[in-house]
């Protein structure tokens, strides 16, 4: 999958590299789609709410996005996040590395992607936008690093997939 070579070469706003920051402490990285995707906020809005349980247990979020480091801060602001690392990736390069390819019409457009967005829509009043910065082809992921390895990882296999994001904390226990 990922090496540590590769991961050393990835890095954030900051100019930190995600080898170094999980050298520190587990990197929650999250892989998001472009920002005007109904599941990309929901998946913004899920881990904002789970903001302070992560760092209690000392795991740093960092957001791998498709958009330019001004408009993704403004973006993240939006669901509080304030002094965020993320990593600017238009090209998708760092996507690829982690083996996330480009969504089928199934997974992007499928019947699962329909009833979900509705549902989202209906339950947590979060809509589509035109603020499509970005390949709206390229599928999310989440990856937990840990001293420079992957210890777990979720690869979508629809937009539409709801990871749980609890199993990343009780992964850093094990």
């Amino acid at each position: 999958m990922v090496n540590r070579l590769n991961l050393s070469l990835i890095k954030t706003n900051k100019g930190n590299s995600i080898t170094d920051l999980s050298d520190q402490s587990p990197v929650l990285l999250v892989f998001l789609r472009h920002f005007g995707c109904v599941f990309c906020k929901e998946s913004l809005l899920d881990i904002s709410k789970l903001k302070e349980k992560f760092l209690k247990e000392g795991i740093k979020i960092v957001f791998v996005h498709m958009s330019d480091n001004d408009t993704a801060e403004a973006y993240f602001k939006k669901y509080n996040f304030k002094n965020l690392e993320h990593v600017s990736d238009g090209e998708c390069k760092v996507y690829g590395l982690f083996g996330l390819v480009k969504g089928t019409f199934s997974q992007l457009f499928g019947l699962k992607t329909w009833i979900r967005g509705f549902e989202i829509a209906a339950t947590k009043q979060i809509m589509p936008t035109m603020q499509k910065i970005g390949d709206g082809f390229q599928m999310p992921g989440i990856f937990l690093i840990k001293d420079g390895a992957i210890i777990d990882g979720f690869k979508h296999h629809s937009v539409a997939d709801k990871p749980d994001y609890e199993t990343f904390i009780q992964m850093c226990h094990i």
